[in-house]
This record gives structure tokens, sequence and C-alpha cells, in this order.
């Protein structure tokens, strides 16, 4: 299906002074260009559109929360100017680029189950104990939908528990892997999302933290954030 590419000056909200700094990033690296929006505000609901209201493009990159996080830092990342990064961002949040609500990929397996792929799904590669689960995405236990109106859509979902995050698993993420945290939940994949970055002989979850004390981008220590959560979903940038 085709794809259609609004202009820049189709986008709702472009910072532009710092959006042109992020795509002016050296090395032009998805590990970088995050590292530059450390400490940027934790903000909710910045997108506009709804099943009621008219979908508008954002690119936002002063306040995020962590699904936008990852969205802005993929399009910056395949992006050289302005005008690129509005065709990327359309291409990364819209299947097939249709700036619609119900286009919009609303779950992080959205990113490799949908067109046009921003990611690959390799989780079931780096662990022998990754565990497959048929998520039915978008209904709530009472069988109603998060999202009125978006449909529900069975899909697996691959996961590695937390208790099997070990040495060899580590050593098979990359910088720049993109994090899911799964969530057992009915109707939903990951509750959280964020980059994985190895510094320092460190490895943390690079992240648009919601959490009181941080409420800003912020780099976690991945085995102690993770220590109490379900798993996690790996995904790798094409």
């Amino acid at each position: 299906m085709a794809i259609t590419i609004p202009s820049a000056k189709a986008a709702d909200i472009i910072t532009t002074q710092k959006a042109q700094t992020l795509l002016n990033t050296q090395p032009h690296s998805i590990e970088a260009i995050s590292g530059k929006m450390l400490n940027t505000p934790y903000v909710a609901d910045t997108l506009i559109g709804s099943s009621t209201i008219p979908e508008k493009l954002v690119i936002n990159v002063n306040s995020v929360d962590c699904f936008t996080f990852i969205d802005d830092v993929l399009a910056l990342y395949q992006s050289h100017d302005l005008n690129d990064l509005t065709k990327n961002m359309t291409k990364i949040r819209y299947v097939d680029g249709k700036v619609n609500f119900l286009d919009r990929k609303h779950f992080f397996s959205d990113w490799y189950s949908r067109s046009p792929q921003n990611a690959k799904d390799i989780t079931q590669q780096i662990s022998p104990h990754a565990v497959t689960i048929l998520k039915h995405l978008n209904r709530k236990a009472d069988g109603s939908e998060y999202l009125p109106g978006l449909g529900i859509t069975a899909r697996e979902i691959h996961y590695i528990p937390s208790t099997y995050v070990n040495d060899d698993v580590i050593n098979h993420l990359k910088t720049d892997d993109f994090i899911g945290i799964y969530t057992p939940k009915d109707g939903l994949d990951a509750s959280h999302v964020g980059i994985l970055i190895k510094k320092d002989n460190q490895i943390y979850f690079r992240n648009a933290s919601s959490l009181a004390k941080n409420r800003k981008v912020v780099d976690s220590p991945l085995l102690q954030y993770i220590h109490n959560k379900p798993g996690i979903m790996v995904l790798r940038a094409q």
C-alpha cells in the first residue's frame, strides 16, 4: 500500500531548534541522540487525536512519554533534516503512513507486526527461555476495548521472564535495542518501553520515567529495574 508523506509544515508541533540540534548529533546514533534527550521532561498525552478528535502529526522533542520518546529517537536517527524527520515520524508512528488515530501504532508489538516495520522482534533469538503467549490486544478483561473503535487483534507476544535475564542474555543484548517491559494484563503487551544502553561496564534502561521522583528521561540500571517485573521484550532497529 502506498505511504502518504506530509510535508514538514503539516506537523502540528515541530520544536525546530532542539530538533535541529538533535539531528546534528555526532555520532549520529540511537545511543548518542537518546543521550542528548536525558532529563527531557515526562509529559503524558502530548499526541493529538482520538476516536472522536481528528489525528494530527505531532513532533515534540521538548516533552515525551515513554512511547513518544522511542518514536522521537528512532525518527531522529533515521533523519538528516526537518523534512526527513516529518517523513520518518509518519512512517514510524502510523500504519502505512496514514495519519489517523486508528492507524497509529498504539502497541509496542505494532513496531514489528505492522507495516512499515520499525524493528525486528529478536526476543526468541537471544534466550531459549523466551515465553510465547497469545494476547488479544485492546481487549479488557470485561471484553470492552481500551481504545473504542480500534478493534481487537490476536497476536503472539514473546518475552523473556526476568528470572532468565542472565549473563548470556545480557551478552546478546546490544546498545540501541528497544526494550518493552512485558505485562500480563489483558489486552496489553508492554507496560513501559525504552532503550538498552551499555556504558562503563553497566547496562541501563534509558526511558521516559513517569515515577514521581523522576518525571523525565533517565538511565535506570536494567537488572534493578526489572527484578520485580514479569519480563522483557527485545526489538532491534532495522
